[in-house]
């Protein structure tokens, strides 16, 4: 288990900021992060832009020579999820939820979609309606700040709207509060009964009790590791540092593969 091999990178990942061996905070950054240095495949890192994303989103990565019968055009990939199965199907990197069983496949699909599709939604309330102007000073940092003013209002505006409809906007903090201590407690239920099942404490440790990470360790991680990064979010940095097992997860995959990246404070 390491960094990232030393071969000259074909990917270069944009994460929307530079910080150079630094977490950034987003999450789905992170995961995509994640799931390259799981399987030791070189990349580099620049700032990118969400006007040049495909997408029109970060992350998103640019690939030289990857894609078998490549003609040696940069081609343009967004999304950590259909990255991830593009790279896949490219052979770039491994199929690693081909390995477990169909039932913990399904599991794994679950508790991607709880972060991904639920859990996101309360942070982004968080971040942006709770938070606002630490999550828009950090944000839009590189814009002066009467671009800053009306960048930030309008993506206040747009998120607001987007929340409504989404649902999460509807509820009270409270009720938010509690769906999001619902959803940490049960990842620490879940790395606990992983826990019991291994007993080699030098290695990661994997959230659903595999020998190897599944794809839900790459989307978890990056889930834990923003909140522990980002100023933005002090409610959901309180409950993920109550819950231990959580903590140890994310540092025990840290250490093992990003040695190069600043950690977060544990207190």
């Amino acid at each position: 288990m390491s960094t990232p091999s030393a071969t000259p990178p074909n990917l270069i990942l944009c994460r929307g900021w530079l910080d150079t061996g630094k977490h950034v905070w987003s999450p789905f950054v992170i995961k995509l992060e994640a799931r390259l240095r799981f399987a030791g495949v070189a990349y580099k890192t620049e700032v990118g832009s969400t006007r040049s994303s495909p997408k029109g989103k970060i992350p998103y990565v640019e690939c030289r020579g990857v894609r078998p019968s490549d003609n040696g055009q940069p081609e343009f990939l967004a999304d950590s999820t259909l990255i991830i199965k593009q790279l896949v199907e490219w052979g770039v990197l491994e199929d690693i939820n081909a390995k477990v069983e169909p039932s913990v496949r399904a599991v794994d699909l679950g508790l991607r979609a709880m972060l991904e599709d639920r859990l996101y939604f309360y942070h982004t309330w968080e971040r942006w309606i709770m938070n606002y102007y630490e999550m828009r000073d950090h944000i839009l940092s590189a814009l002066p700040f009467p671009m800053r003013f009306l960048v930030g209002n309008l993506i206040y505006r747009n998120t607001t709207k987007t929340l409504h409809g989404q649902g999460t906007g509807r509820y009270s903090a409270d009720e938010i509060g509690a769906f999001r201590l619902e959803i940490w407690e049960g990842v620490n239920d879940l790395l606990r009964a992983a826990k019991k099942a291994s007993s080699d404490t030098s290695k990661p440790l994997w959230v659903l009790g595999s020998d190897g990470p599944t794809e839900a360790d790459a989307s978890l991680f990056g889930f834990i590791v923003s909140v522990l990064v980002c100023t933005a979010c002090p409610e959901s940095q309180k409950v993920v540092k109550s819950c231990p097992l959580v903590l140890e997860y994310a540092s025990r995959i840290h250490d093992s593969y990003f040695p190069d990246y600043q950690k977060w404070t544990q207190s």
